[in-house]
């Protein structure tokens, strides 16, 4: 497994921007850049040179970026296809099961929509590592802006599917409203009582929240349980289908 240095970047008042390095090849990527001058300087720090933009989605906290970093450093920028006229300075359109090499890493290419109809995440096996974008937080998921139930409960059923060492990095620090919304609808799961308290102890610290192991969230985040019957049954499901519990779930987040 190629082990990249991974820097997640706060910017704005809680987006991530991450930056992706390969110091034995001196390569560079960055994930999702909202802003300028935050990457700039970590990138500076690093060396100077930036590769690649990657791009989830075509929201501006997500993109803000592009355009000034592509033009210092040259980088290509790689987003979603179906999101071509809405994402500045886009050079390499993906969809679903494409692979983008960065160095010697390998990046698959998932279509997860459901947040926005043309979002996608950057799985990169070789490293164990998830660039979800704002698909799922850590015991949270996306709102719905563009897709259905049905599309992000798809979507995130394919990234629990994934190996449950694999890291996820999120596109905001949401952990720890997201855990006082799990708590009030499952008060009594272990995964999520421990996930929980983490959380507390790392904001409290001033610590990011993220990465944190797939197995952890598919266990805890109640988003990814909509097939549960026992969570089911507490939100006064029994018996419904997963996408229904989903909704349910969604909207119940949407008013908290």
């Amino acid at each position: 497994m190629t082990d990249p240095h991974i820097q997640p970047i706060k910017v704005l008042s809680d987006n991530y921007t991450y930056i992706i390095r390969l110091d034995n090849e001196g390569f560079t990527a960055v994930v999702d850049p909202a802003t300028v001058a935050e990457p700039v300087e970590a990138i500076e720090a690093g060396g100077g040179r930036l590769d690649v933009i990657l791009n989830t989605h075509h929201h501006h906290d997500h993109i803000g970026g592009n355009a000034a970093l592509k033009a210092r450093y040259g980088a290509t920028v790689i987003g979603p296809e179906a999101d071509r006229g809405r994402i500045p300075e886009l050079d390499r359109g993906v969809r679903d099961g494409d692979r983008v090499a960065l160095g010697p890493l390998t990046v698959e290419v998932m279509a997860t929509p459901g947040h926005t109809a043309g979002h996608v995440s950057f799985y990169l096996p070789d490293a164990g590592a998830l660039f979800a974008g704002d698909t799922l937080f850590s015991l949270g998921c996306g709102r719905l802006f563009e897709g259905t139930p049905a599309q992000m409960w798809r979507s995130l059923e394919r990234l629990r599917a994934l190996p449950g060492a694999t890291r996820l990095y999120c596109g905001h620090e949401y952990s720890q409203s997201n855990a006082a919304f799990a708590l009030s609808i499952d008060p009594d799961n272990p995964a999520l009582q421990r996930r929980a308290a983490e959380i507390t102890a790392l904001r409290r610290d001033g610590r990011p929240t993220l990465p944190v192991p797939l197995a952890t969230e598919a266990a805890a985040n109640p988003f990814l349980r909509a097939d549960d019957p026992g969570l089911a049954a507490a939100i006064g499901r029994a018996g419904a289908d997963p996408v229904t519990v989903f909704a349910d779930l969604r909207r119940r987040k949407d008013r908290f």
